[in-house]
């Protein structure tokens, strides 16, 4: 039967130096891959915020205007866009003030997921800042009265 071993301590030291070599190619393409990721999800954010950039803002007649107009007498909610609408109904649905996770809840968001929770907070803000839901020092959203 044919060994392996050569008896010579040479042999040995090269596939423990090959063993070094290949461990530190690993940490190497280990720490690539945790920077790719870091990148990925940097740019899903990114886009995220670009699309709901994009969103807020339409042309008319090569005129930018708001798809999320402010509130004010004559301006119906239904003006708005319908994932607009149906983030308003979440809101008025609850007993009281709410966190962005509780109207991701209710709308069916994945809600462990920070990346799909965040355009929803700034679709909140954005109802806040336009006068449709009050945002609350900690964070929570209320209906307008």
């Amino acid at each position: 039967m044919p060994s392996c071993w050569n008896g010579s301590p040479r042999g040995t030291r090269k596939w423990i130096e090959l063993e070094e070599q290949l461990t530190k190619q690993l940490a190497e393409v280990r720490a690539e891959r945790d920077e790719l990721t870091f990148a990925e999800c940097v740019l899903e954010r990114v886009s995220d915020q670009l699309a709901n950039e994009r969103a807020s803002t339409g042309q008319v007649g090569g005129q930018a205007v708001m798809l999320i107009p402010h509130r004010a007498p004559g301006v119906e909610e239904v003006m708005l866009p319908p994932d607009y609408q149906r983030i308003l109904a979440a809101v008025r649905q609850a007993a009281g003030p709410v966190m962005a996770r509780q109207v991701g809840e209710v709308l069916g968001v994945d809600v462990s997921v920070r990346a799909k929770l965040e355009p929803l907070r700034g679709k909140l803000v954005r109802l806040a800042d336009r006068g449709w839901l009050r945002k609350l020092s900690d964070g929570r959203f209320a209906t307008r009265l």
